[in-house]
């Protein structure tokens, strides 16, 4: 009999390294989850290992986008997990463009992918939307 293993679906990405960044969110006590760390102060740490499927929808993946869809999803997995109230979603939306700006996408565009997270991000921050743990070989 052969053991299954257990795994989630749909990420491309994985960060090498550590990533830091400070972010204007700030929890009434520190989150700590297996990859994502956010303290009271706004500090937010990605662990390596970490895994995520880069910009979404329409957003072909670059590297002046990757950035900020790293931090937006782990933003957005905080959110899902209910680390952080839903009113933070529109501060993790406007640092996404605000990152997209600082890697050199224009404006106009960082604002319309904004726009596209205030819109229809809502589903994915939603802890409805949690990614299920799979099994293989399924029996």
């Amino acid at each position: 009999m052969s053991q299954c293993i257990c795994y989630r679906a749909g990420y491309k990405y994985q960060l090498a390294e550590d990533f830091v960044l400070h972010v204007e969110m700030f929890p009434k006590q520190s989150v700590q989850l297996k990859f994502i760390q956010l303290t009271e102060q706004g500090r937010l740490t990605v662990r390596a290992g970490y895994a995520w499927d880069g910009p979404s929808g329409p957003v072909v993946d670059r590297s002046d986008n990757m950035r900020a869809s790293l931090v937006h999803d782990a933003l957005y997995q905080l959110l899902r997990c209910e680390k952080l109230p839903m009113d933070d979603k529109d501060h993790a939306d406007r640092l996404f463009k605000r990152l997209c700006i600082e890697d050199g996408i224009d404006e106009i565009t960082a604002h319309v992918y904004y726009l596209g997270l205030k819109l229809a991000g809502k589903p994915a921050a939603s802890p409805l939307n949690k990614k299920p743990t799979l099994q293989a070989p399924w029996r």
